[in-house]
């Protein structure tokens, strides 16, 4: 697929034709090629572990316009994987970071950054103008909400994602062609696919998926080759094996078929991650890190259960908390003093809010799940302790 809008006339100078020689030396791409690549505008949500490679190949190759949109700071537990950024950007914010490497790496590219949120109130205003857009997120919500952005602006949607040794990548919302919703029509449940945080990820494997949505990136502003339009490509590296599966717009995708889509909704709660109004059942309320912090400051004896792992356990803990990873909760709920108040908590809360609808099917009276995390904890109570 060929983004005509793309091929414009813009000259290059004489910096540039040495600089993408070895692109204008394939027949395929050419000096007209390069130009288009010049007057191309692509925009990049995340600047993380997939859109690292995906921004540094495509500055790289002389796109001419690079959105970046990204609100977080970078964080040193980042480094293991989000090559665009290094050591001693390390608590600035990701934007800046990515802004002077790729200023860097090729001060032709004009970047526009968007240091806030992706979120439903400005996706449609951010997205407007770009040629493609490229998902470099790591959650559903936001996945379903650059879906519904692409299809409604008619953008292509470059899709890659990650877990542990696996990675999948496709192109979404092209003409013709099937939207993220035509694949996955409802999110899971939001404790079975944790995110990176939460189930940790090789960190070349973002690398590799980020490099090829950046090919395929490429190959959509220029027309060349096939795209992976209507195929899904997964990855598993543990057997370095690499599948194709066919899909098929779904005529009854609400988003591309149907068209009952028509605006951007609140993908936090569509997605079952939104600030607990009894979630999983309604057996399991949440508690704020300020309220916890108050409870404890008031000499109140609750149990608290740090589910996570021993390693994250020894980088802090919260006081008066005690460790039972995940995996041995079931073991430990005949232990339990069922008619306690019991409060739950892991790194941002995921992993503590299955283990907490555990404790509440078996029985314990009143559990609770700390909203955020220790991450949240840090943020809101005691900035002192090591973030990860």
């Amino acid at each position: 697929m060929n983004i005509e809008r793309s091929r414009g006339t813009t000259e290059l100078t004489r910096e540039e034709l040495v600089r993408y020689s070895r692109h204008i030396l394939l027949p395929q791409v050419g000096e007209d090629g390069q130009r288009a690549l010049k007057a191309s505008r692509v925009l990049l949500v995340g600047a993380g572990g997939l859109g690292s490679p995906v921004a540094l190949y495509l500055a790289a190759a002389g796109v001419g316009t690079l959105g970046l949109v990204d609100f977080d700071a970078v964080d040193l537990s980042n480094l293991q994987r989000q090559i665009l950024h290094g050591s001693s950007a390390v608590g600035s914010s990701k934007i800046d970071s990515a802004r002077d490497r790729l200023r860097d790496i090729n001060p032709n590219v004009e970047v526009e950054a968007y240091e806030t949120r992706f979120a439903s109130s400005n996706a449609l205003e951010i997205a407007r103008g770009y040629d493609l857009i490229v998902d470099g997120t790591d959650n559903f919500a936001t996945r379903y909400l650059v879906n519904d952005t692409s299809v409604l602006l008619g953008i292509p949607n470059v899709y890659g994602s990650v877990y542990r040794f696996e990675g999948q990548a496709s192109v979404f919302g092209a003409p013709d062609g099937p939207c993220y919703r035509c694949l996955f029509r409802e999110p899971p449940p939001p404790h079975l696919v944790p995110s990176c945080a939460e189930a940790g990820v090789l960190g070349v494997i973002p690398g590799l998926v980020g490099t090829i949505q950046a090919t395929e990136a490429i190959k959509m502003l220029l027309g060349l080759g096939d795209a992976l339009v209507g195929r899904l490509l997964t990855i598993d590296v543990m057997t370095m094996a690499f599948r194709t599966i066919e899909i098929r717009r779904d005529p009854e995708c609400p988003a591309c078929g149907t068209r009952e889509i028509t605006e951007l909704i609140d993908y936090d709660e569509f997605c079952g991650a939104a600030p607990a109004r009894e979630p999983m059942g309604g057996a399991v309320s949440e508690i704020q890190p300020s309220q916890l912090a108050e409870r404890l400051e008031g000499g109140e004896e609750l149990e608290i259960i740090d589910v996570r792992e021993p390693y994250e356990w020894q980088l802090g803990h919260i006081p008066g908390a005690r460790l039972v990873p995940l995996g041995r909760i079931a073991a430990e709920i005949p232990r339990l003093d069922k008619r306690r108040e019991t409060i739950l908590y892991c790194k941002v809360g995921v992993r503590s809010m299955f283990a907490a609808k555990q404790l509440a099917d078996a029985g314990v009276s009143e559990v609770r799940n700390l909203a955020g995390g220790i991450l949240r904890w840090i943020d809101e109570v005691d900035p002192t302790m090591t973030r990860y």
